[in-house]
């Protein structure tokens, strides 16, 4: 039985789980999303070989599913779940795989959001996406930076399936509005008329000042410091007066229910803990940027983001759901 107490340390990562030339391999793309889409746990078939167009993009279908999911698990079943439909593919009628692909990922996403959001609506607590360290190269592509960062990402969760779609695959990886119509059966002027609904939407809830690294990781160090000691006033100058504390603990560990606002209470919330348990930990590429990386009596307990405006912190994410925390290990590369 789990003990649904524990917080476990560092594990190695879970198994990974239009143009008209591309016409017929859709046709077979399609009537393959009509069957069951379950892929048994050690599918059938041989390996993509080193050069195979899936292994060159397969960093950049990843990264398609998770800014579409949220969840690593989630997005590393959809890739698999598109090598298959590859695999089966007539490759002969495909001219441009990586738009192919592409495509592929888009309907198998979709598919997953179904599925997603039903089990969604069973989480106990806060759901928040699930946090990744990163390589430090990610943080140089400052638009894919900002893409992957958990602020982005917990605002695409307010958009629609479909609009979500579009912006990621519009705004993030620039496929064009043909491609886009193309992947989700639709005309390029309806993807067109979402791609704006979905960016009004977005650019009214993104953090509007785009921090450097440098000040995130800085105002990240001190506040850190002022956890680890349970220095109240330090971490009163450092919060937002309308700061915003989000935990995600899943019910399996102990978390906010709810999101806690407000500077008082949140300095309050954070400074507790001081007195339960040794707090510690450091500073780690987290979804593009600077993220703490937490420690409870000398266990790995938590990965921790922060939004941060004018050297105020406006928002902290932390996630502390051992289910989300597995891919601790190494780090993950994210391409466009």
């Amino acid at each position: 039985m789990t003990d649904r107490g524990a917080v476990p340390g560092p594990t190695p990562p879970p198994r990974s789980n239009r143009d008209a030339g591309d016409r017929a391999a859709d046709h077979r793309e399609a009537d393959d999303r009509t069957t069951d889409d379950r892929v048994p746990d050690d599918p059938a078939g041989p390996a993509p070989a080193a050069d195979d167009p899936f292994v060159t993009h397969r960093g950049l279908l990843f990264t398609v599913a998770y800014e579409m999911l949220g969840s690593a698990a989630d997005a590393e079943d959809v890739v698999q779940e598109s090598w298959l439909r590859w695999a089966g593919a007539d490759r002969e009628q495909v001219r441009e795989p990586r738009a192919y692909l592409v495509r592929i990922v888009t309907r198998q996403a979709l598919n997953r959001m179904r599925t997603v959001a039903r089990r969604r609506e069973e989480y106990i607590g806060q759901w928040l996406p699930e946090p990744l360290l990163t390589t430090p190269d990610v943080a140089e592509d400052v638009e894919l930076a900002e893409s992957v960062s958990m602020a982005m990402l917990t605002v695409l969760e307010t958009l629609q399936p479909v609009e979500r779609a579009v912006f990621v695959l519009r705004e993030v990886f620039a496929v064009s509005h043909e491609e886009i119509a193309a992947a989700l059966d639709k005309t390029t002027a309806a993807t067109r008329q979402i791609a704006r609904r979905a960016r009004t939407h977005v650019e009214a809830r993104r953090p509007r000042v785009r921090v450097s690294a440098a000040e995130r990781e800085q105002v990240s160090e001190r506040f850190l410091a002022a956890v680890r000691g349970g220095d109240l006033d330090t971490l009163l100058e450092l919060l937002a007066p309308d700061v915003v504390f989000v935990g995600d603990g899943g019910g399996f560990v102990k978390a906010a229910l709810r999101p806690v606002a407000g500077a008082e209470k949140v300095a309050r919330l954070l400074a507790a803990g001081h007195r339960h348990v040794a707090i510690d930990g450091r500073t780690v590429p987290v979804n593009g940027g600077p993220g703490l990386w937490i420690e409870a009596d000398g266990r790995f307990a938590a990965l921790g983001s922060l939004e941060i405006v004018d050297g105020l912190i406006t928002r902290i994410y932390a996630v502390n759901n051992p289910h989300k925390l597995t891919r601790m290990s190494e780090p993950t590369r994210f391409e466009r």
